[in-house]
């Protein structure tokens, strides 16, 4: 756990750092994963790592040499959870190919009839269809993953639908219907003309694609900077 500024704390990932934890500085560090409120919710988190590596290693997973090809380029090794359920590395992305008959039992509104669901979101579509294949904390993401940006599916599998801050896409079309004639700002680069300023792009609606109108605002790096932090923090 590291402090950051406005007394918030992130979890910070280190790896065979052999000096005395009191020499330890931020270079020693190669990623964080979050924000932390405080050491309660940081020995939470270790003993919440600790069973999923305990879970893990209990489900026999297999590594295989692979040079198979994926739509993210040629495998450079591979993870076997269970017959037809495989995880592809590549030197760029990754993600799990099904077999046809696993396929079948993804869910439909999930389902990719190629076989493939990239790590980043629909990897999730595999863990929900099969979670004996997963950890609880595995599963734990793939609720969240689905719940964010697949609602509309999240909807269909529980049978409701989620709370205003429950679901990152819900949640933004909500935001866009709101200001669909509103400017929205939709990046910003440091200005370089104006010290302490930030130059943001919006457009109407937060629209994107050739032949749409932009506008270029001015606004002070720590009113931006507020602003991130508050809507991250929603």
């Amino acid at each position: 756990m590291a402090p950051a500024r406005d007394g918030r704390h992130y979890l910070v990932t280190g790896w065979r750092i052999r000096r005395p934890m009191a020499e330890w500085t931020r270079g020693d560090f190669y990623g964080h994963a979050g924000e932390l409120a405080d050491e309660a919710a940081f020995r939470a988190y270790v003993e919440e790592n600790a069973l999923h590596q305990q879970q893990r290693a209990a489900l026999g997973r297999r590594e295989i040499h692979s040079r198979a090809h994926t739509p993210w380029g040629t495998s450079q090794g591979a993870t076997v959870y269970a017959e037809g359920v495989v995880a592809h590395s590549t030197a760029g992305h990754g993600g799990f190919h099904l077999s046809a008959a696993r396929i079948r039992k993804v869910h439909d509104m999930l389902r990719a009839n190629d076989g493939w669901y990239e790590e980043g979101c629909h990897w999730a579509a595999v863990a929900q269809a099969f979670p004996q294949l997963f950890t609880d904390f595995e599963i734990a993401c793939a609720e969240k993953t689905i719940r964010d940006w697949y609602p509309d599916a999240w909807e269909a599998i529980h049978g409701r639908v989620p709370e205003p801050g429950q679901s990152a896409k819900k949640d933004e079309r909500v935001f866009f219907e709101k200001h669909t004639d509103d400017w929205v700002v939709v990046s910003a680069v440091r200005c370089e003309r104006q010290a302490g300023f930030t130059e943001v792009v919006a457009t109407l609606g937060g629209r994107r694609g050739p032949g749409t109108e932009e506008r270029r605002f001015l606004v002070a790096t720590d009113e931006y900077h507020s602003a991130a932090l508050d809507s991250s923090s929603m």
